[in-house]
């Protein structure tokens, strides 16, 4: 029988499964098999993605797998659980007294993110200010999706987004979010967001994940979201983004987008496969 050390993690209930990749693919030759069966919320552990990580030097490097078993290239609230687990590992092995004002690097598929600890509640909460990198091809469209022409921002915050900026509306939401992962627009699927401008400092949003579906937090999702609303609306560039989970800030400074929210660690333990 296989065992695997397993740590999970969340992000305003934006969950993750965090194993070490030599130990999960020495178990399970399949990512997205292992996947599927570690994040299944009856059978499995439950998550909305699982994470394969390596520790490095400065950090370290990770593989997305959703909860689906495709490939994603980052998450916001899953690189900020990655940094947690570095900086646990880092206090169990006292190689510093404290991880406070540390900055820690994760490469992903999306690129190399630098998070700075801002504040940490012994080894188990940590709050997190990201450099999540520049948002790429910025721009408004025109799709017809599911029986409605609708205006939406698209771009890239490392993975697909696509932004409709509307009233919040839950079946809305999960209509257009399940269309849109088929549509021309998206080859490669899309996280979606409906996001609405409060005010110039605040925006609501819904989020339906690709490979997950409808979640309570994204910190991708949010990123887009605040870009979204200081290009096309009445946003400002320094924000905060509410979700269904809690609230995040985003900054939009010089190009590049900064992300602040905290982790919390819930377990860590073995699984039997």
């Amino acid at each position: 029988m296989a065992k695997l050390h397993v740590i999970k993690a969340h992000a305003y209930g934006n969950d993750f499964l965090y194993v070490p990749r030599a130990d999960a693919l020495t178990a399970c030759p399949d990512p997205a098999a292992l996947a599927r069966r570690l994040c299944d919320r009856h059978t499995g552990v439950g998550a909305d993605g699982l994470i394969l990580y390596a520790h490095t030097s400065e950090g370290a490097a990770m593989r997305l797998l959703n909860a689906d078993g495709s490939a994603a290239e980052v998450s916001g609230n899953g690189v900020r659980g990655l940094a947690a687990v570095v900086a646990r590992a880092w206090l169990d092995a006292r190689e510093i007294e404290t991880p406070t004002g540390r900055t820690i690097a994760i490469a992903t598929d999306a690129g190399r993110k630098l998070l700075e600890l801002m504040q940490a509640d012994s080894s188990h909460w940590f709050l997190f200010r990201a450099d999540m990198g520049a948002p790429r091809d910025l721009r408004m469209v025109t799709l017809d999706v599911a029986g409605e022409r609708i205006e939406v921002a698209q771009l890239s915050m490392g993975n697909p987004q696509v932004v409709l900026l509307a009233p919040l509306d839950p079946e809305r939401l999960i209509r257009l979010g399940t269309a849109l992962q088929s549509h021309p627009a998206c080859p490669e699927g899309t996280n979606f967001e409906i996001a609405e401008v409060e005010s110039p400092r605040q925006v609501r949003i819904l989020i339906y994940e690709r490979g997950v579906g409808p979640t309570s937090s994204s910190g991708t999702g949010s990123c887009a979201a605040a870009v979204a609303a200081a290009a096309f609306s009445s946003g400002a560039r320094d924000l905060q983004v509410d979700a269904p989970g809690g609230a995040q800030r985003v900054e939009w400074r010089d190009g590049t987008v900064y992300l602040t929210g905290w982790v919390e660690v819930l377990f860590e333990g073995t699984w039997l496969m």
